[in-house]
């Protein structure tokens, strides 16, 4: 990653800064949020860009997207859009289909 890394969630337009920032929003996400991986379906990478398509697979351990931990196991649509430059990352757009994971935790509208 680029030292100034930006990773942007698209559903709430929250941003996060610099490598430890992007490393703070993986923590949380993958560790706290969920006890998760990510499932790789597909990844291209073509001039500049790369694209991440795949699901986060795990339980549901912390509070996400308003909804306090339920331990259920989700299985998550996720997509990331990386911009590079010189071998680094310096954006990342992430798309988290949240409708996804609310019906699987039993909070869907």
């Amino acid at each position: 990653m680029s030292p100034d890394v930006v990773f942007r969630l698209m559903a709430t337009g929250d941003e996060y800064r610099t490598p430890e920032g992007v490393q703070g929003l993986l923590d949380f996400f993958y560790h706290q949020a969920f006890d998760a991986t990510a499932e790789r379906t597909r990844f291209v990478v073509d001039a500049g860009t790369a694209v991440f398509e795949g699901f986060v697979v795990g339980r549901h351990t912390g509070e996400f997207a308003g909804v306090a931990a339920t331990g259920t196991q989700v299985r998550i649509p996720l997509a990331v859009v990386y911009d590079v430059r010189d071998g680094a990352i310096v954006e990342g757009r992430v798309y988290v289909e949240i409708p996804a994971f609310l019906a699987q935790v039993g909070a869907g509208a």
